[in-house]
């Protein structure tokens, strides 16, 4: 089990480094999922607002993986109402970490912190072309919802519903 953590202003370096680090280990692969200007300090701050931010701990407090968990999301899920789920962001395991079942956990912590809010669904998109993750997601309870089109990505939407 992960514990979940807002980053601060003092953790939001950890926060970078480790989701760095995973798109570059994803890109090594030939499976890079964010473009490298979309993991910077100064991308990541103009997208999100710091609140939105977690950092995933072991119990013993080693931060292992990121994710960002919105109260909305127009750019994916236009026709949400207020109040109808949290948006799962920038989910990352630091490649130190990875194979460990963390991953998998980081999604537990936001389940968690959904329900805790009173929330009746957890929601995300990826890219249309990645089987890997949609068995990932899947694997985890997550129901396909659709495709959006944004310009040159595809992404395939996917919710988890906890009522």
């Amino acid at each position: 089990m992960l514990i979940s953590q807002p980053v601060t202003s003092e953790t939001f370096s950890t926060f970078i480094a480790i989701l760095s680090a995973s798109a570059r280990a994803l890109e090594a692969r030939g499976e890079a999922l964010w473009q490298p200007e979309h993991v910077t300090p100064e991308s990541i701050a103009d997208e999100y607002a710091l609140e939105a931010l977690r950092l995933a701990l072991t119990p013993e407090g080693e931060a292992v993986a990121t994710f960002a968990l919105l109260e909305h999301d127009p750019q994916f899920w236009p026709d949400d109402p207020p109040g109808s789920a949290l948006y799962l962001h920038k989910l990352a395991v630091h490649p130190d970490h990875q194979g460990r079942g963390y991953g998998h956990a980081a999604l537990g912590a936001a389940r968690r912190e959904t329900v805790a809010r009173g929330l009746p669904s957890l929601r995300l998109d990826t890219a249309w072309d990645r089987p890997k993750l949609h068995r990932f997601y899947e694997s985890f309870g997550f129901e396909a919802r659709g495709k959006r089109v944004m310009g040159p990505y595809t992404v395939r939407l996917y919710a988890l519903n906890l009522a």
